[in-house]
């Protein structure tokens, strides 16, 4: 699964050929969750309120490449990285 994008301790990943609805994984720590990329809603999983709020402001940001992205990986194209949250 391809890391796109790191930041805070937030690890964000994003696998091939992967099942709908278009959505990230976002891993901090221990924890991992789903995050819609349509909706920027938690799909599964639990990840701290912190890091949910900073992992949504970046995928906000940046919501257009994360689409982009997903059809990439629906393809199995190779995958860029997207700028971390600063």
């Amino acid at each position: 699964m391809p890391e796109i994008s790191r930041f805070y301790g937030i690890i964000i990943k994003m696998y091939f050929d992967e099942h709908l609805p278009p959505h990230f994984h976002a891993e901090y720590g221990e924890h991992e969750g789903l995050v819609n990329i349509n909706t920027l809603a938690l799909i599964s999983g639990k990840l701290p309120p912190r890091a949910l709020g900073l992992t949504v402001e970046w995928a906000s940001l940046h919501q257009e490449e994360l689409a982009a992205l997903w059809e990439r990986a629906r393809k199995m194209e190779s995958l860029d990285k997207i700028v971390p949250l600063k």
